[in-house]
């Protein structure tokens, strides 16, 4: 099976190549390598995959030289003219659609690059599957889609009009989009709310990353809402797993073949209880800077994940502690921290 990963030098994105390489999967993966944080956290990952510097250029496949099965191609999803072409070449059997500006507070002070490559660079995919039919494609949408919810776990069939971020907006923007593509042409189709994930390589902007780098520097960590926050914290390879599950199983239903899923661990985790595990770990304890709550951010995530267990078989295996721990190794290494 050929899969198109778009995003696949982000963190999610890297993670998925590398699981699907390693099931036989012929992958093809694209990026525009943004510098919305360090750029070189993404060629790291690149070289991490087999991906020698020659990413660099524009709308060129660079051959994996570690993984046989893996292309890698730079290009923006805003080139629709790229991007139909690349779909009439390649002839996906399935698109798993990761790339997308991402950062809730990020969204409040540069909205027009949300817009662009959130709704933008997602209709150009949508129309490219619809131009050369795919037999699935999967998604990124984002547990930011359930807004400042109380009714926990969230569900999938919870009234989601509500957003309180751009960035939560136009994800479900995305799901609104992909259901009338799904339903008008009959692509099967699978949206996919993700839950706080974390994990090595992550981003550099997450709290996992700012709360580890200052712990280990004996700088103070800002702590929103005096730390009266939880959050679904989802270990990256869980992740992974149920992307990977759910590609074999498409909706079915002949007039709507379109289905939303959460994934996340379904185990909320107190925020200062997470920085209490980080603390254990590194053996170094937290200054904290406690900050009142943030425009767009939200008290609580937790996802039911009912659904994806029952269509997958989906188990999410690693605890906070044991995630921690990989993630803390990895950061030491990376940046070479003592």
């Amino acid at each position: 099976m050929k899969v198109l990963v778009t995003g696949s030098a982000g963190f999610i994105g890297f993670h998925l190549v590398e699981k699907l390489i390693r099931k036989g999967y012929e992958v093809i993966g694209l990026d525009n390598l943004n510098d919305y944080y360090d750029v070189n956290l993404k060629y790291a990952r690149l070289r991490e995959s087999g991906i020698s510097n020659e990413a660099k250029s524009w709308n060129k496949l660079i051959q994996s030289n570690v993984h046989a099965g893996y292309v890698f191609i730079r290009m923006n999803l805003e080139d629709k003219y790229a991007i139909n072409y690349l779909f009439q070449r390649q002839e996906f059997d399935c698109v798993i659609n990761l790339a997308a500006q991402a950062g809730v507070r990020y969204s409040l002070e540069n909205p027009d690059v949300y817009l662009q490559s959130n709704v933008i660079g997602f209709h150009n995919i949508l129309e490219a599957c619809r131009n050369f039919p795919v037999k699935h494609l999967l998604f990124a949408s984002s547990s930011s889609v359930y807004g400042d919810s109380t009714d926990v776990p969230f569900s999938e069939k919870a009234n989601v009009d509500k957003p309180v971020s751009l960035y939560a907006a136009t994800k479900k923007s995305n799901e609104l989009m992909a259901y009338t593509y799904s339903h008008l042409y009959g692509i099967p189709t699978t949206g996919l709310r993700f839950f706080t994930v974390y994990g090595p390589w992550g981003r550099p902007d997450m709290a996992m990353a700012l709360f580890t780098e200052r712990i280990l520097k004996g700088e103070a960590i800002k702590v929103f809402n005096e730390g009266k926050l939880s959050r679904d914290f989802t270990y990256v390879s869980d992740i992974v797993e149920g992307i990977q599950k759910v590609i074999d199983h498409p909706n079915s239903s002949v007039n709507d073949p379109y289905q939303l899923l959460n994934i996340g661990n379904n185990s909320p985790v107190q925020l200062m209880d997470f920085i209490q595990a980080i603390e254990k770990i590194t053996k170094r304890k937290a200054l904290l800077d406690f900050q009142p709550m943030q425009d767009g951010d939200v008290h609580q995530t937790w996802a039911d994940v009912s659904a994806l267990m029952s269509i997958t078989g989906y188990q999410p295996k690693v605890s906070i502690e044991e995630g921690i721990q990989a993630y803390v190794n990895w950061f030491q290494e990376y940046y070479t921290v003592v």
